[in-house]
């Protein structure tokens, strides 16, 4: 570890936490429903997804086996304020074939399996990036890696800490270098960067009143 790396993030999720509170993300009632709703939110905000999945809710859909027999024109359907829907709907077919061929259905058993296999196994899966395993892994399996989306890039490269060049492995890098694995943090620390993408950090930032003021960045 990277002592001064480690004592600014500490700091930032320290500041960030004072400010926000508590995120209690990721918002779902089942965990298989967490795994919808990660392919659901790519290249979309997290209000269309709520409405993909509350049409899918509605239809009684919400499971893995309901999911694996409807068809896939419908499934596109339900999930159409996700946006991409026909593509989307194909993802979380490949996921539901995936799921069904390796673990029978049972995210029991994906949780047995290990971390870096799992993940490995999950990118195979069509449609599946590095920021939607991890998700699944992080959110839906609690194992402790840390997730990074455009936000954690905007955010830390405007304090200095990574590059706009740096690819997803990199920037993932230096948190999981710098950071104890833990499960319950890095769920945390990822929701209040989300948070203040939202709330400061956006493409026109407004840095008045930002949390991070005074970071000891690089």
């Amino acid at each position: 570890m990277n002592s001064k790396l480690r004592r600014v993030l500490g700091q930032a999720y320290k500041k960030l936490f004072d400010a926000y509170g508590k995120q209690y993300w990721w918002p779902a009632k089942t965990k298989f429903e967490v795994i919808v709703g990660a392919i659901l939110t790519q290249n979309t905000n997290w209000v269309n997804v709520e409405k993909a999945l509350n049409n899918i809710r509605k239809e009684g859909l919400l499971n893995f086996k309901a999911i694996e027999s409807i068809s896939i024109e419908k499934l596109a359907l339900l999930i159409k304020p996700a946006g991409y829907y026909n593509i989307k709907a194909k993802r979380l077919k490949n996921f539901i074939g995936f799921f069904s061929g390796e673990y029978q259905g049972s995210l029991k058993k994906m949780g047995c399996e290990k971390p870096d296999i799992l993940r490995e196994k999950l990118l195979r899966v069509n449609g599946i990036g590095p920021e939607t395993a991890d998700s699944i892994l992080l959110y839906a399996v609690g194992v402790p890696v840390f997730v990074v989306d455009a936000y954690t890039k905007r955010i830390f490269s405007r304090h200095g800490l990574v590059d706009e060049e740096d690819d997803y492995p990199a920037i993932q890098k230096l948190f999981t270098d710098n950071l104890e694995p833990n499960e319950k943090i890095f769920n945390e620390y990822h929701a209040l960067i989300v948070k203040l993408a939202k709330e400061h950090c956006r493409v026109k930032p407004q840095c008045e009143e930002c949390p991070l003021i005074g970071l000891n960045s690089f």
